[in-house]
């Protein structure tokens, strides 16, 4: 199995414009509904929290998905690829409307399960928001199916051109309902519904396309291949378990800072977004190695798998080392796009120093890598390793030394790191074996 310099490019610079894309957009969407006042973005930031868990559950259905159809192009079985197209389509659609049916049913509770108690105000916007939300819960999925499918036959730059079009429509859509029809919260799930009812229909008329390597026949015509769905969930249940554990670890280490006062979070806040910026190719990379290794599993080329693992590690490396390294030198001056006080500021410098040392050399290992893994069907020992090494190193690692210690939020920025070197360690130890090379998937 081979991929070229050229085709390796043209399937990662797409998804990295997607991530700085999504990131851009989503602060500009935040500006806008932030003039529908203080209530508003709190209600809506609180469901969006949930959103982000929930997405998460998509995009790993999505991805088990990814991975099936990727082996089954390798094996150059377009037939099977494209049955597992249409069970990709099935099984997210229903995931994705159960969820949608809980949230719609159960509204209230939820909120006040998730939130506790929540001032007047922001839960009118709150509620108003969720059941937007809720309606768009199958439009997302099937577009994350989608997008996943087009990545899954190389092509990424099909969801680099839906993803700017959905997030002009949401704009846009804010513009009109926001500022035009004084619709606040409404207004703002409005928009956000519209560009993932277009997302939705656009990826499902592009795939119904014959002429590409998998499209979306008699997709109306529902007949359920249990075997593919089986093979789809056992990668993506796991994935989306583990997803969901780190976002849930994550709420539980943000309630943790929020112990330490206003600079503690102001500091954090600002370090987080910079530092997310400074990993985003990495991100990108990882996407991109579940398509390729996934290929030369299918095709039974493991020699390429493992090979094209460790070039893209490599790529990835290089890509967050030369941000983390101008991060390092600049954070000072990053400072500056906010207005924070002396003692914020030298706080946020600090933890981004500590995040872009680390960085350079084990970020990737720790978040690139084990998308090798589960392309190659496995996902258990991903599942089995961060989710001990989250509970173990993220959580109690947090508390034990931001409190016992007395480092506070530096506290928890080290045991950030440590989590990174237990999940890197184990990753790379794996990857160097020859066991997740005889995984089987199809």
């Amino acid at each position: 199995m081979h991929f070229s310099r050229k085709a390796l490019m043209q399937l990662i610079l797409p998804l990295v414009l997607e991530q700085f894309l999504s990131v851009a957009i989503g602060m500009a969407d935040t500006i806008m509904v932030s003039t529908a006042g203080e209530a508003a973005v709190s209600g809506v930031s609180l469901v969006d929290s949930l959103n982000v868990l929930l997405i998460q559950v998509f995009g790993a259905l999505a991805t088990g998905g990814a991975v099936v159809c990727s082996q089954y192009i390798g094996r150059q079985d377009r037939k099977m690829a494209c049955n597992a197209a249409r069970q990709l389509y099935y099984s997210v659609f229903f995931v994705a409307s159960l969820v949608a049916l809980v949230c719609l049913c159960f509204r209230d509770g939820l909120l006040r399960l998730v939130f506790g108690s929540i001032e007047p105000d922001v839960l009118v916007a709150a509620q108003i928001y969720i059941v937007y939300s809720a309606i768009s819960y199958p439009f997302l999925g099937i577009y994350n199916a989608g997008a996943a499918l087009f990545r899954s036959m190389g092509n990424s730059k099909v969801s680099l051109f839906a993803s700017l079009i959905m997030n002009v429509i949401n704009i846009v859509g804010n513009a009109i309902f926001i500022f035009g029809m004084n619709m606040g919260v409404a207004g703002a799930a409005l928009a956000t519904l519209i560009s993932r009812m277009f997302g939705a229909v656009l990826m499902t008329v592009l795939l119904h396309n014959n002429h590409l390597q998998i499209y979306l026949h008699r997709l109306f015509h529902v007949r359920f291949d249990w075997p593919i769905i089986k093979s789809i969930l056992g990668i993506g249940v796991p994935n989306g378990l583990e997803n969901g554990m780190f976002q849930i670890g994550k709420v539980l280490v943000s309630s943790l800072i929020a112990t330490f006062g206003t600079t503690a979070i102001a500091a954090n806040a600002v370090a987080s977004n910079f530092s997310s910026l400074q990993v985003m190719p990495g991100s990108a990379i990882g996407l991109a190695m579940i398509t390729v290794v996934g290929q030369c599993m299918g095709a039974g080329d493991t020699k390429a798998a493992k090979a094209y693992a460790g070039k893209l590690l490599l790529l990835a490396m290089s890509c967050v080392g030369f941000l983390s390294v101008l991060v390092f030198f600049f954070s000072p001056y990053l400072m500056r796009f906010y207005s924070l006080t002396g003692e914020t500021a030298d706080t946020a410098v600090f933890l981004l120093r500590i995040h872009s040392v680390f960085s350079i050399f084990i970020w990737s290992a720790s978040f690139c890598l084990p998308n090798a893994l589960r392309a190659a069907g496995d996902v258990r020992f991903t599942m089995l390793v961060s989710t001990f090494s989250m509970w173990l190193c993220r959580i109690a690692a947090s508390y034990l030394l931001a409190n016992t210690f007395q480092l506070g939020v530096y506290g928890v920025w080290y045991a950030m790191v440590l989590d990174w070197v237990f999940r890197a360690a184990f990753y790379l130890w794996r990857y160097f074996g020859t066991k997740w090379l005889r995984m089987k998937v199809i």
